[in-house]
């Protein structure tokens, strides 16, 4: 049973706070016409750590314009917690002028959710030339989704080769999907707890080689992981191999939970073929929005016709 609060302990949280408060306010008033640029970005990071986000801005921008790389980097950040983008970016292409790494994938991605995928490129190139990896793999992401499968290849083998294990799993799937080649078992199976989507694949190469029962104990571990891609196929495997529409309908819904809007389309098709068109109309509608373009086909197909 719950142990009952303590009312003495509230006062005591108070004063730590106060006294907290304090410290970091004397610290700022202290600081204020500082040069100190390592004084000034810890006390900026402290700040952050407490959401004062406007007095931890003030003191990266004070070692910013003092000319400190790491602080132009955690102003972006503050700046991002702020909700201001557009002044994120000038402050993370301040702090890859003066060297800082990571910046250059932080700026990509940064440019990518603002719809410049031009400058997300030439950031993300960046990063791959300074030797981050990670942002190596985002470039290879990148280049993918605008069809560049080739070059994304090239730079996924490039990570992969300088011992980036993400790249090397995304890459095992990347190579499932162009060939299906049952030779990369091993490679899906070290993946598997790297990159979710390996999981699924894994998953579907089982059953492409007739071991469905592991196909399906691969899919529910990836589901009791949380694997978003796990809740789809797994919905399929109970629908098609176990006829089970009770499970399957379980599934997709946890997938829908999960972030899975293409689970709205299978799902739709299970429920109009038990008669229930009205509820199918209703998860064609959910995955339309969610911008599956099957479901929203679909849709269209129905309304029209």
């Amino acid at each position: 049973m719950r142990s009952p609060a303590n009312p003495s302990s509230w006062g005591l949280q108070a004063v730590i706070i106060s006294v907290m408060t304090e410290d970091f306010d004397a610290r700022l008033r202290r600081l204020s016409a500082s040069v100190d640029t390592d004084a000034l970005v810890n006390l900026g990071c402290d700040l952050a750590a407490i959401d004062r986000q406007q007095d931890a801005e003030r003191c990266f921008r004070r070692a910013a314009d003092l000319g400190d790389s790491l602080g132009s980097f955690n102003l972006a950040i503050a700046l991002r917690a702020q909700q201001r983008d557009v002044e994120a970016v000038a402050a993370y292409e301040a702090a890859v002028d003066g060297g800082v790494t990571d910046a250059w994938r932080c700026l990509g991605g940064l440019l990518e959710e603002l719809g410049d995928l031009a400058g997300a490129m030439r950031a993300y190139r960046g990063a791959a030339r300074s030797g981050d990896l990670a942002g190596g793999l985002q470039l290879a992401f990148l280049l993918r989704e605008q069809g560049e499968r080739l070059e994304a290849m090239e730079v996924a083998e490039q990570m992969a080769a300088g011992g980036h294990v993400e790249s090397a799993a995304v890459l095992a799937c990347w190579r499932w999907c162009a060939t299906l080649d049952t030779t990369l078992e091993a490679d899906l199976r070290a993946a598997a707890d790297h990159y979710p989507p390996a999981r699924a694949d894994l998953a579907d190469l089982l059953r492409e080689t007739d071991r469905p029962a592991e196909a399906r104990a691969v899919l529910e571990r990836g589901a009791k992981l949380g694997e978003a891609v796990a809740w789809l196929p797994l919905g399929n495997f109970y629908a098609d191999e176990m006829c089970d529409e009770e499970a399957a309908e379980e599934a997709y819904r946890g997938g829908i939970a999960a972030g899975e809007v293409h689970c709205h389309h299978n799902l739709a098709y299970l429920l109009a073929e038990r008669g229930d068109l009205e509820g199918a109309l209703e998860q064609f509608r959910l995955g339309a929005a969610a911008g599956d373009r099957l479901a929203a086909d679909a849709l269209r197909e129905l309304e029209h016709g």
